[in-house]
């Protein structure tokens, strides 16, 4: 009988917070793999831990069949930028003292869910050399370009020493993941890995978003208005200023239009706050958080979903995960970001996307969508769905994430 293959992943974040890692661990899991993660506790984005959860709380769970060992961590508090700095330290220095305990078991593979900051992986580096188990690093935040992209250091000196410290990382795993085509490309000729240990999968979004969800309380609240959803974290990436000025003028030029905003964040007071200095509030809905499971009915009641960056060379080759989510949902997309995201979206034919920042173009764009008649933005939806299924369905990527892994299979990707 055949012993059952045993992966380590770690990853500050896991369930019960939102982050696609536990629908991967998920999916390795009915795939007949023993999962164990190392994980942080659960505070993120609203910065206090979820309830039940605390440092001596739940520190080790089973959630479908997945063994969780939780660290403790510093939570993010109010969001500040040293509450952030603070929480990012404390995961891989806490996650160091665990190492003892995690060489008493074999593993065969590791993956580290590598999100910011890139020192996350440091455990997994040291535990792969100790016990000579291949390691693979998962690159959703590629360092030091995405901290690059919201601080804008100056200090050259302070930049090459993180450019040098994140390569470092990425040097010491045996197999690379990267999310973006860009992060596979600056990976290859930037780092210097070679590129049969580097492939590129995108970030599959759950099947859930797939489905079909008719809430009757939703349907009634919102039946009589052009329902925009924004579904995501509220926070500096997304550009709130170009969504509600965009809002306003499709306000005042008549269009009976409503923002579904979900999610929670360190811009949210922000945000609240603006609408109502632009006295359009009674035109929003802030929803909160909601977990997975019910953003499917907020996405079903949608006659568009809204994606709005601010302009920044990570978002030039990287693609939102929300996009994903926006097209399995089959909604037509309005948007306003640069790079390849709003290619994607013109390209596909899934919605209409123009320049970050550009309010007048993306209150236009609103407005092109709602003089639309309801068969062809269904048709647009369904341009987004399709070309979901045949690039980002989450059963093919998690099968090219388990053959690269496990069998050193690399299957490239069909993606123009």
């Amino acid at each position: 009988m055949n012993r059952k293959k045993r992966i380590l992943v770690i990853s500050q974040h896991f369930w019960p917070e939102s982050f696609r890692i536990t629908d991967i661990c998920e999916g390795l899991t009915d795939e007949g793999y023993i999962v164990d993660v190392l994980c942080g506790i659960p505070n993120y984005p609203n910065g206090h831990f979820f309830k039940g959860y605390g440092f001596f709380k739940n520190m080790k769970q089973k959630y479908k069949g997945i063994n969780i060992i939780r660290v403790p961590e510093i939570p993010r508090g109010n969001n500040t930028n040293l509450r952030i700095f603070i929480n990012y330290l404390s995961f891989p220095i806490f996650s160091l003292f665990y190492i003892p305990f995690l060489l008493g078991r074999k593993y065969d593979r590791i993956m580290v869910y590598q999100l910011s900051p890139v020192f996350m992986s440091i455990s997994g580096i040291i535990i792969s050399k100790l016990t000579r188990t291949k390691l693979f690093i998962y690159i959703c935040d590629f360092w030091p370009h995405s901290l690059l992209s919201v601080i804008k250091f100056k200090n050259e000196n302070l930049i090459s020493a993180l450019r040098l410290v994140s390569y470092w990382h990425y040097k010491r795993a045996d197999g690379l993941i990267a999310v973006f085509k860009g992060i596979q490309e600056k990976l290859i000729n930037e780092v210097g890995i070679d590129k049969k240990k580097v492939v590129y999968i995108p970030q599959a979004a759950e099947k859930i978003y797939e489905s079909k969800v008719v809430d009757k309380k939703l349907s009634d609240r919102f039946k009589s208005t052009f329902n925009i959803v924004f579904a995501g974290s509220i926070n500096p990436a997304q550009s709130f200023e170009t969504i509600i000025k965009a809002a306003k003028k499709v306000i005042e030029d008549g269009y009976n239009v409503h923002f579904i905003i979900i999610g929670e964040g360190m811009s949210k007071n922000w945000v609240t706050k603006e609408v109502q200095n632009q006295l359009i509030s009674e035109y929003f809905s802030f929803e909160g958080f909601k977990p997975v499971e019910d953003i499917p009915k907020y996405q079903t009641l949608a006659d568009a979903l809204i994606v709005a960056l601010t302009e920044s060379p990570l978002f030039e080759y990287g693609i939102p995960a929300k996009i994903q989510s926006y097209m399995a949902s089959g909604k037509p997309i309005v948007g306003a970001m640069n790079g390849v995201g709003k290619q994607l979206i013109n390209n596909v034919g899934c919605g209409i996307c123009v320049d970050s920042g550009d309010f007048m173009g993306l209150a236009k764009s609103i407005e092109s969508l709602m003089n639309l008649p309801k068969k062809q933005l269904k048709e647009m939806g369904a341009q987004g769905r399709k070309y979901h299924f045949k690039h980002y369905e989450r059963n093919y990527n998690l099968n090219r994430l388990i053959q690269f892994i496990f069998n050193d299979v690399l299957i490239p990707d069909e993606e123009d």
